[in-house]
């Protein structure tokens, strides 16, 4: 990395801290949407981290991560560069929303194109200016459409950087998830730079124990990585998830759970019921296979193919 740095037209060299905004757009008001980005560089040169939430507006646990580590001041390279974002998608954090106005997601929007759609353009906007910089990323998110997460990492396992810094992280569950086209890990591998995601709680309600997971996380692959020191506690071994398995809803009406996120199940156990609102009729659910509830649906009213419960594969 050389010893300065050039986000935004502004020159950042070692021993900088820089708070920039990076301008998007205007809202049809003419208020100017911007995105601060928040550089931190220690004396040492180093590895440039990003730290990124929320790329989904409605995912708040992530913004919290990343507000809380900038409010306490936890971000304090010795050696290396945080690049940190609270909030890449500002239109979707406004309307309580995954997608930018135009029903688009960003995270299926990359590279970007400075003339294509909004969230085409915010895509191009950050691969312009901040994933030139970038060595490794956390990319923090949360579940969606009412179904929560259990507080897990997901990356691909055969990526020998990835998994070492999803172990260094040391959430509970450890998941093998490939690339998505378009997305930002998929872009980002394209170009040799190393991100992995945390997922923990739902859309638009704060998960304190996720929150706290996601800080202790963070801060152990800071140490990791040689760029800060850090007195959290080494984490524990993660249960690791080669594979993930959907239960869908085979017929719509009121889905009541019997299990929790985090639970162990067995093949064909009972996780709920799916009943009509007339109280005419109820159908048991069982697990298709044995594995661990990383995800949860929270929401009572559902329809037929509807997402009900993920399973992690061992």
């Amino acid at each position: 990395m050389p010893k300065e740095i050039n986000i935004n037209g502004q020159q950042i060299g070692l021993g900088q801290n820089v708070l920039t905004r990076l301008n998007i757009s205007r809202l049809p008001s003419g208020t100017v949407i911007d995105i601060p980005v928040h550089v931190f560089r220690g004396h040492e040169d180093g590895p440039v981290l990003l730290l990124m939430a929320g790329m989904h507006g409605d995912e708040v646990n992530g913004i919290e991560i990343v507000r809380r580590m900038l409010r306490r001041k936890l971000l304090h390279p010795q050696r290396g560069t945080i690049i940190a974002i609270p909030v890449l998608n500002i239109y979707g954090f406004l309307n309580f929303s995954r997608e930018v106005p135009d029903g688009k997601d960003v995270n299926r929007s990359f590279p970007g194109n400075e003339r294509g759609s909004l969230a085409s353009r915010v895509a191009h906007t950050f691969v312009r200016e901040i994933l030139p910089w970038v060595d490794y990323g956390i990319d923090f998110h949360t579940g969606g459409a009412s179904r929560a997460n259990y507080p897990q990492v997901r990356c691909v396992l055969s990526n020998a950087e990835a998994e070492k810094l999803a172990h260094a992280f040391g959430a509970p569950y450890l998941i093998n998830a490939n690339y998505r086209a378009k997305s930002l890990r998929w872009e980002a591998g394209k170009h040799g730079k190393t991100i992995i995601v945390y997922e923990s709680g739902e859309s638009l309600r704060f998960d304190e124990e996720g929150i706290l997971q996601g800080i202790n996380g963070t801060l152990r692959v800071l140490q990791e990585l040689n760029m800060q020191k850090s007195n959290v506690e080494p984490a524990k071994p993660p249960i690791i998830c080669a594979k993930t398995s959907w239960v869908r809803a085979k017929m719509a009406g009121l889905f009541r759970s019997q299990i929790m996120l985090g639970d162990y199940l067995q093949k064909s156990q009972v996780i709920g019921s799916i009943a009509d609102p007339f109280g005419q009729m109820s159908v048991r659910i069982k697990a298709p296979c044995a594995g661990y509830v990383i995800g949860l649906n929270r929401m009572p009213v559902v329809n037929q193919g509807d997402a009900l419960l993920h399973i992690g594969l061992t």
